[in-house]
């Protein structure tokens, strides 16, 4: 098997949640190096390391989306996710407009209190 360079997006807020992120993924067996742009909130992993287990270990706390995998070095394929029409929301439940009557307008009506 030879080394892979995989690129996930993490969804990671602060420099503590970085370094759980780093961590996490560390003590994978095969990993040879980690980094992590915060600005983009991409994490690279190389190494004879498997990407499902790269995700799995992450996932359990963050949200996280393949962006690439692909050889260490050489020629990048990035994964393209396609995009989803926009949906316009669903008025689930209908306005709630009960009929009062009081009875002054109806003396005949009967009335429980």
């Amino acid at each position: 098997m030879s080394e892979k360079k995989i690129v996930v997006r993490v969804d990671v807020d602060d420099e503590k949640g970085k370094q759980k992120a780093i961590m996490a993924v560390a003590v994978l067996s095969g990993v040879s190096s980690i980094s992590m742009a915060m600005k983009d909130k991409k994490m690279t992993v190389t190494g004879v390391v498997d990407p499902v287990r790269v995700v799995d270990k992450l996932k359990k706390h963050w949200h996280v989306e393949i962006v690439h995998i692909g050889p260490k070095e050489g020629k990048e394929i990035t994964v393209k996710k396609p995009e989803e029409p926009a949906k316009e929301p669903v008025n689930i439940n209908p306005p709630y407009n009960p009929h009062w009557t009081s009875v002054e307008e109806d003396p005949n009506s009967c009335v429980i209190f």
